[in-house]
């Protein structure tokens, strides 16, 4: 975190806490602080998320616009128009722990991306980035969704552009927080400088990586566009981030986790031991190839199939040689039928000839041969 002068002018603090309000970006569906709420599900588990294709199912959701994702890019997050957002949501909450993105910011003047850890209480960790600013990252937090305060904010220049693909690493205990930008470590806060750890996020997190519009001058409040950097032109869209990676590491090994009190810190949340649902999801071992298959198969169940396969096999082989004595006995009774016909139409114009007669040149008489019809065997006709 930067260092301010300690003469600050009363305004100049007023449009500090403005700003950093404008940057804060949860809400909550149910606050415990405020009432008993459902557990959270835990992770439980460490994993590295590619987003080169959709992330396993129940594990996150996509929230506003459709996200992307490709073998090249990884997760290609758009705004294309006002009113367009997108943010992936993970389903799961880790209490304590570590989160290391590998991921490129949108251009375009008040466009923002973040990495975001957010709380049912509103404790929330931040880096954001603003399009219009591509050499400068900003760490941030906030807890209990406490944004009147000065201070939480802190500066970082980037070494090339927020354009190109970076390492941004948080690492979360009881005692602190750290922000690493490449494997360097670029600020920590204490928790017991969070206003006497009051304001130290301290309970579980989801993890929330997406791109909003702060510079919207018509649905945005004028301190949040300042923040942004100033009005957004959308004719200079679309604006893409893309995110080629998440590691999650859940500090805590727990199914799921509950609120005891309302008080909102960390000595309050009980841990239930378990699988929590999204470590069976990520754990699962892949499926099987049908050669992996068969190498796990016992020596006597292979036997007993080789040996179906021969019998199904030497069953194939009887059928197949009736078959073909069948038609071997067909084809001979159709052959000599053939020649037994070649032999009378032989004999027959062996006659013709000793009779001194041509066969070609028999025509139609004008009757017919009937067999038995007609006495002397020949019918007219007429």
């Amino acid at each position: 975190m930067l260092p301010r002068p300690r003469s600050i002018p009363a305004l100049a603090l007023l449009a500090s806490a403005l700003i950093s309000s404008a940057s804060a970006q949860l809400t909550t569906k149910c606050n415990p602080m405020e009432k008993t709420c459902p557990p959270d599900p835990g992770f439980g588990t460490a994993h590295t998320f590619y987003f080169n294709s959709t992330p396993p199912e129940d594990v996150f959701t996509s929230e506003a616009n459709g996200i992307k994702f490709n073998e090249k890019d990884g997760a290609v997050f758009t705004i294309s128009d006002r009113g367009h957002s997108a943010t992936l949501a993970s389903n799961f909450y880790f209490f304590f722990g570590r989160t290391e993105v590998l991921m490129k910011a949108a251009r375009g003047q008040g466009i923002i991306s973040s990495i975001v850890w957010g709380s049912d209480t509103l404790d929330e960790v931040d880096w954001e980035f603003k399009g219009g600013n591509e050499t400068w990252v900003f760490s941030n937090y906030f807890g209990k969704g406490n944004t009147n305060v000065t201070g939480t904010g802190g500066d970082h220049p980037v070494s090339g552009s927020i354009y190109d693909l970076h390492n941004y690493t948080s690492v979360w205990t009881k005692d602190k927080l750290e922000w690493h930008l490449d494997g360097q470590l670029i600020r920590t806060l204490h928790a017991k400088d969070a206003n006497n750890t009051f304001n130290f996020p301290q309970t579980p997190m989801t993890l929330r990586l997406g791109s909003w519009v702060g510079g919207d001058t018509e649905t945005q409040a004028p301190g949040t566009v300042e923040w942004a950097g100033g009005p957004t032109d959308y004719s200079q869209g679309p604006f893409h981030m893309y995110v080629q990676s998440a590691h999650v590491e859940d500090y805590s090994s727990g199914k799921e986790y509950t609120y005891t009190d309302k008080l909102g810190s960390w000595q309050s949340i009980k841990v239930t031991e378990g699988n929590s649902t999204a470590a069976e999801i990520v754990n699962k071992p892949p499926e099987k190839s049908l050669s992996e298959k068969w190498a796990e198969l016992p020596e006597g169940t292979k036997i007993g199939i080789y040996a179906a396969a021969g019998s199904v096999g030497g069953i194939l082989f009887i059928a197949l040689a009736i078959y073909y004595f069948k038609q071997r006995r067909q084809g001979q009774k159709e052959a000599a039928l053939a020649a037994r016909m070649h032999e009378e139409e032989r004999v027959e114009l062996e006659r013709f000839k000793r009779e001194g007669r041509n066969p070609d040149d028999l025509k139609f008489d004008g009757t017919e041969y009937a067999g038995a019809a007609g006495k002397g065997g020949m019918m007219s006709s007429i």
